[in-house]
């Protein structure tokens, strides 16, 4: 029987068995298959080892459970986007204003309010919509194919197209498609960060693990989105779609609770009270009017006044402005909002959960140390970027006079299959990162690749395996030949008797001070890999793995590791300043988790308690919290496990911003009050989750953001300080009014003009308020703090007061001296207006700026309030001198001295605010 039989017949009992059972596949998907063997899967998911499915069990498969791809989200209509706006406390009361006025007839005041929550929900829509569009800008749309065996033939397929069964062909450069369960493997390296956040590519194999084996040391699977870096390998295809690890990810995410942000809690909480108030004081007005026996109509008219004089029209535009504002500022700072009230909650952010990986450092890895001829020697430089030193004692190393180090490096470089690439000053290393630094630190000592592998031709090449260790090559070095290894210590050690001294000259080897060499890197968290050389005779052309099992020279030793980024060791350092903790949450091994915590300041020691995934898998959710408290490093967790953290530090009123790029930081990001996706390196199911989208890739950023933040909440203060004062003024004089039988000192219309052009005339300037100079030196706002808190509403009430006498005490005064009631009420507005403009003087930081320019330091001065100041100026001119404007808002025009009398009138604002400013400060 030929091969072609054999293969047919293997080919058609295996159609049969798959038609017979298919309908159990469903159930199979679902199952545990690394410590399963390699024919046992097979059996199961009746695939065959050496020609895959036929094609019509394949599409059989496929219309049974479906496309390769995860669920995605019904994006919403662009409508339900705009009507969402409206979905909001104080748009409620701009509605219901605009009601109000409309039941009066007065067609252009309810126009005038309607257009202005029109215009407030155009404003959210059109920013998120560009948040939208900008992530959509990031999306890289690379379709996704799969090299697989059908019938025996290699066929290149739509990843969409794949289904359990299928036999997958890996190779260098492959992206994978759907969980594998791998059944053969050469040299197969993957690169698991997005799933896993192990910094560096894993090595695969074929044979079954145990059970419980944790996600990140399966090595026996590749998932879907991973990257082939190196090798080849053949996979069984065991999960697609929403069985994926990915797709449980996507469900995770979905299962997450959407939380309110800190503002949006505040600002209901503070509407529902304000919108009590309005309507418990327009009912009382009713009652007392009625009460005096007034006409219910007149009374009714005045009661509708009052509760249009309580609501604060423009605080929603305000709002609006500041947040849009805050936003605006971020974008210049890398970072992208996808929802207006994002900004302000970083700003009252107390925990920051950060990923490693890619986050805090740079996903580059880095040689820092290396020991050669029994010296040490120490790296500098980040990255693959050819810029930086090797020094020993702190002196720069000539290789001229260190010809250990010379051969170390020289070994690392020949002994490499991989390259540095650099596009517009980005360096970046094809091939295994691992080799990309051996490439790297070569080059900082001014050695070529070139330059010696013409010098040193390359022969012959034992690849990468697993079950070596090592890599070899072999090399012309005229008149004899020469074999440069590197590997695990373990694996090179043991083949050593020699070692180079410092000067280069071989003697017998002493594995004690190599060991503790190893030993101390490895508390260091670098990954260590040893080199050595071996000399052969000119007439060898090729190496087998017999050649170098002995009689090797020990050449030295290359610790690397992915480095912290030295901006986000300066972040971490503000954030603490700022009373914000950061923690690492990451899916690395625990001792590179704590050596990089220690460099970045997170741990004050390397002793500090590093918390594993297995170990949180085992707490209950009282311990979990405690530990979450103890400790800021997280090494090995699984994703459930971030989410768990997030979850454990929110029940103990943590306000939590999480940061990550990998599709295992996505749930985690959803359920956190803030969720923070790198734009870069990101995946798009990581942006999906995120509320704000870090262009960059850059951890500082983040605190830019939380200044940003705070100074956002702090801008939101002072408006609400400045405008409720003049809504509760105006209530006041409706009130006593009423109660005292008197006309009205300001009209239902002059309200109107007060609060939609007047108010938010000097009060949309404070949303343009640079971040004070200590804006990073005070702690958080407590969670659970009000948005009117005890020292906001006494100062609230005195300023109302204040107003309240202004508009009274100038109508009366006119009244009982005039005579002319529409003079009055134009006189009693203007004073309002000037009282107004000192208080906005006074709770800006308009004048300390501009004080502390003049003493010579280094301040943000925000024009925006003197801009304000003339802008309302020009306004109220045309209000009381225009003869249209007359006649719209039945107002006189005044004499020079008349004006002076109601700028007069706002003075004593100056010393009142004086007052404030010492009893009743400013949060």
């Amino acid at each position: 029987m030929t091969l072609e039989t054999r293969r047919n017949n293997r080919q058609a009992l295996g159609l049969t068995r798959s038609v017979m059972t298919a309908t159990n596949v469903e159930k199979l998907v679902e199952h545990s298959w690394h410590d399963l063997s390699v024919e046992k899967v097979a059996r199961l998911l009746e695939s065959d080892l050496e020609i895959g499915l036929s094609s019509d069990v394949a599409a059989e498969r496929r219309d049974r459970l479906g496309p390769n791809q995860l669920t995605a989200q019904k994006p919403q209509s662009a409508w339900l986007r705009f009507i969402h706006q409206l979905n909001q406390p104080l748009i409620y009361i701009l509605l219901a204003a605009g009601i109000v006025t409309a039941f009066l007839k007065e067609w252009i005041d309810a126009g005038v309010i309607l257009g202005v929550a029109l215009t407030n929900a155009t404003i959210g829509f059109v920013q998120e919509s560009k948040a939208e569009n900008a992530i959509a800008a990031l999306a890289k749309s690379v379709a996704t194919e799969a090299t697989i065996l059908r019938h025996g033939q290699k066929q290149v397929v739509s990843s969409s197209e794949l289904v359990p069964g299928d036999l997958v062909l890996l190779s260098s450069g492959d992206k994978v498609s759907a969980d594998l369960r791998l059944i053969e493997v050469r040299d197969l390296q993957v690169d698991e960060s997005a799933l896993t956040g192990e910094s560096v590519p894993v090595e695969k194999e074929s044979q079954a693990l145990e059970a419980d084996t944790p996600l990140a040391e399966r090595t026996n699977m590749a998932y879907t989105g991973s990257l082939v870096t190196f090798g080849q390998g053949r996979g069984l295809v065991v999960s697609i779609g929403d069985m994926t690890e990915t797709g449980h990810i996507s469900q995770l995410m979905q299962q997450s609770s959407t939380l309110e942000t800190p503002l949006s809690r505040k600002i209901d909480k503070f509407s529902k009270t304000l919108l009590y108030v309005i309507l418990g004081l327009a009912a009382f007005t009713f009652v007392a009017g009625i009460a005096q026996r007034f006409s219910w109509v007149e009374v009714f008219k005045a009661s509708v006044a009052l509760a249009v004089s309580a609501i604060p029209e423009g605080l929603p535009a305000i709002l609006t402005v500041t947040l849009a504002i805050g936003v605006s500022q971020m974008a210049k700072q890398h970072a992208i909002i996808r929802k207006l009230p994002a900004i302000e909650t970083l700003g009252s952010t107390t925990v920051i959960c950060s990923d490693k990986t890619g986050t805090l450092t740079e996903n580059q890895m880095t040689v820092q140390e290396i020991e050669a001829g029994g010296k040490r020697y120490r790296v500098s430089g980040g990255g693959y970027a050819p810029d930086g030193k090797i020094s020993v004692n702190g002196r720069s190393v000539d290789l001229a006079i260190a010809p250990a180090l010379y051969e170390c490096l020289q070994a690392g470089l020949l002994c490499n299959d991989s390259y540095l690439d650099v596009q517009d000053g980005n360096w970046t290393a094809i091939g295994s990162p691992t080799e990309g630094a051996l490439v790297a630190v070569a080059q900082k000592a001014g050695l070529m690749t070139e330059q010696l592998e013409e010098a040193l031709s390359r022969l012959d090449t034992l690849p990468f395996e697993s079950q070596f260790q090592y890599m070899a090559t072999l090399h012309d070095d005229r008149p004899e030949r020469l074999i440069y290894v590197k590997g695990s210590i373990e694996a090179i050690l043991k083949r050593c008797r020699q070692m180079l001294d410092e000067e280069g000259e071989a003697i017998a080897i002493n594995p004690a001070p190599i060991e503790q060499a190893v030993e101390r890197m490895a508390k260091k968290g670098l990954r260590v890999l040893a080199l050595a050389k071996k000399v052969v005779p000119a007439s060898q052309s090729s190496i087998e793995h017999s050649d170098i099992e002995q009689g090797l020279t020990f050449l030295g030793l290359q610790g690397m590791i992915d480095p912290p980024r030295p901006e986000a060791i300066q972040a971490i350092q503000a954030c603490r300043s700022a009373g914000i903790q950061v923690k690492m949450i990451t899916g690395d091994h625990a001792k590179t988790a704590a050596a990089i915590a220690h460099q970045m300041g997170l741990n004050q020691t390397q002793d500090a308690p590093v918390f594993t995934g297995q170990e949180l898998a085992q707490m209950n959710q009282q311990e979990l919290a405690n530990a979450v408290e103890q400790s800021c490093v997280f090494a090995r967790v699984a994703p459930e496990q971030k989410l768990r953290i997030v979850e454990a530090l929110q029940s103990k009123g943590e306000i939590v911003a999480m940061t990550g790029d990998g599709v295992n930081d996505a749930p985690a990001l959803k359920q956190a009050d803030i969720g923070v996706a790198m734009g870069i390196t990101g995946t798009e199911v990581t942006k999906e989750a995120a509320d704000m989208i870090l262009t960059d890739d850059n951890f500082a950023s983040i605190e830019k953001a939380v200044e940003e933040g705070r100074t956002v909440y702090k801008n939101l203060l002072r408006a609400i300080a400045f405008i409720l004062p003049v809504n509760g003024g105006e209530s006041m004089t409706i009130l006593i009014a009423v109660l005292l039988a008197t006309p009205l000192p300001i009209l239902p219309v002059q309200i109107l003009w007060l609060n939609m052009v007047s108010s938010v005339a000097l009060s949309l300037p404070l949303a343009f308020e640079p971040p004070s100079p200590d804006v990073m030196q005070q702690p958080p706002r407590p969670a659970n703090e009000p948005l009117l808190s005890r020292r906001l509403t006494a100062r609230i009430l005195t300023v109302s007061v204040f107003n309240w006498i202004a508009i009274f005490g100038m109508f009366e005064w006119i009244v009982q001296t005039t005579g002319n009631e529409a003079l009055a009420r134009t006189m009693a507005i203007q004073a309002l207006v000037a009282a107004e403009a000192f208080y906005l003087l006074s709770i800006s930081r308009f004048v300390p700026a501009i004080v502390a320019k003049l003493r010579g330091k280094d301040e943000s001065v925000g024009y925006a309030v003197a801009i304000g100041i003339g802008a309302i100026f020009i306004l109220q001119f045309l209000f009381s001198q225009s003869g249209i404007m007359n006649q719209l808002f039945d107002t006189e025009a005044l004499t020079a001295i008349q004006g002076l009398i109601c700028i007069g009138f706002g003075l004593p604002m100056i010393a009142l605010s004086a007052l404030l400013k010492r009893f009743a400060p400013l949060n």
